[in-house]
């Protein structure tokens, strides 16, 4: 839900989401919790701060896929 009213922001757009059923033939194999564990990278010597989703998600959208050209 935090990434779809992310995505909407970044492209200066309200919300509209709608969430269907889950296929109950896909349920037990869904996956509905991730979480990065960052140590190995921070031992690896990465130090800098990361963005937060919503600015991740703003960066993206406006860097990239609103480009002109997406590629460069």
């Amino acid at each position: 839900m935090e990434l779809a009213h992310a995505l909407f922001a970044a492209i200066g757009r309200d919300p509209v989401i709608d969430f269907g059923p889950m296929p109950a033939e896909l349920a037990d194999h869904y996956q509905y919790f991730t979480e990065a564990r960052i140590a190995r990278l921070r031992a690896a010597g990465y130090d800098r701060p990361f963005l937060s989703l919503e600015l991740g998600i703003r960066d993206y959208v406006q860097t990239y896929l609103s480009a002109p050209d997406p590629y460069r």
